[in-house]
Parts: structure tokens; C-alpha cells; sequence
């Protein structure tokens, strides 16, 4: 008798010892979403991070069917006039391509000098209180924005650091390619943190 109950035991406990590993073999597959899960949350992380910013995107995304910045060609012209001590003037693009295309936002200006296109003091501000409607050119259309230019002079000259620009490098909205305007009647603050350029959004013309 001592005999079969010692089997007995045995058996239970054989019994108990196949019910815990079958209740750990359920749990194992249980852990993987959790791994899983803290897996895209890592590989998410990048995708959150700010995207840069400046000048050169001055209108974030592309739009479909945007004007190529080899395909324009940039002037200034006469403006509205100007608060005072400073100047309004236009910014002119003009589709030269073979196609219409769309521009949309505003333009990253900064004025350029030195003869070799190296910027001089700090970019235009955006004028977000303007009207971005999306500008379609057809071929040798235009598209306008107009384009506040405080005079250098205005400021001390040791705090401006005056120079002649040659121009203006405008980048089209959403464009990383610029293109060179040149008009040589105005005068440059080297100083990054004197701002003496305002550009409102692009319109049609």
C-alpha cells in the first residue's frame, strides 16, 4: 500500500509539473507585442524630430506642378511706396519654361554682395498677414510679392556694418535652389541681427 501511494504522489505531481509548463509555454508568446511594441516605438522617434528650417523652404512643402528655379527669372520693381525709413519694392518671377507651373508662399530673400553671392546680414522676415493664394504662371507669366527694405542707414554704423549689396538671392517657396536678382541700389547691414528685409507671399500678376 505504501507502494501505490508513493506513485500516486508521483503522478500528481508529474501532472502538476506538465500544467506549469504548459501555463509558461502560453505565456512566452504573450511577451513578443510588448517587444514588438517598444520596437515602433523607437523606430518612430526619428519621424518626430523637427524637420530644419530657413530661407530655403521658406513655404514647407512643394506643391504639385512647382515652377522649376532654373525655369524663372527674378527682377525688382517699382513698389507701394514705404513707412519711413524704409523702401516697398517688388519682387517680379517670371516663368520662362516651356510649360505653366505653380508657385505658392512666400520667397527666402537675403541681399548679396562681395561680387561672389555671399549673403550679407540676415534674411528677409515673412510678412504672414499677406495674402499665399497658389500662383499659376503660364509661360512668360509672372508672380509678384512685394518686398519692405529698411535703409542701413538707419542704424548706427558700427552696429550695421554697411556694405553694398549687388543683389538679392531668392529662394521660390518650397525650392532649396535659389536664383540671383541683380539691382545694385541699395546698401546692406553685415550684421546678423539687424533685419532689414520684409517679403510678402507670392501673387498673381
Amino acid at each position: 500500500m505504501t507502494a501505490n501511494w508513493t506513485l500516486r504522489i508521483a503522478g500528481t505531481a508529474g501532472v502538476a509539473l506538465a500544467v506549469a509548463l504548459a501555463v509558461a509555454g502560453c505565456a512566452t508568446p504573450s511577451s513578443a507585442p510588448t517587444t514588438g511594441s517598444a520596437s515602433a516605438s523607437a523606430s518612430g522617434t526619428p519621424s518626430s524630430s523637427p524637420r530644419p528650417t530657413g530661407t530655403a523652404t521658406a513655404t514647407a512643402t512643394p506643391i504639385e506642378g512647382q515652377c522649376e528655379t532654373s525655369n524663372l527669372t527674378g527682377t525688382i520693381g517699382k513698389g507701394g511706396g514705404g513707412a519711413a525709413g524704409s523702401v516697398e519694392v517688388t519682387l517680379v518671377l517670371t516663368n520662362n519654361g516651356s510649360a505653366k507651373c505653380s508657385l505658392q508662399g512666400w520667397p527666402g530673400v537675403s541681399f548679396v554682395g562681395d561680387g561672389n553671392g555671399t549673403q550679407l546680414g540676415k534674411p528677409a522676415d515673412f510678412d504672414r498677414s499677406t495674402p499665399h493664394p497658389t500662383v499659376v504662371l503660364q509661360p512668360g507669366g509672372t508672380a509678384q510679392a512685394p518686398l519692405r527694405i529698411t535703409q542701413a542707414l538707419n542704424y548706427p554704423e558700427a552696429d550695421c556694418g554697411p556694405k553694398p549689396a549687388d543683389g538679392f538671392r531668392v529662394y521660390p517657396p518650397g525650392s532649396t535652389e535659389s536664383l540671383f536678382v541683380k539691382d545694385s541700389d541699395f546698401t546692406a547691414c553685415t550684421s546678423d541681427s539687424i533685419g532689414l528685409l520684409q517679403v510678402g507671399a507670392l501673387v498673381g500678376s
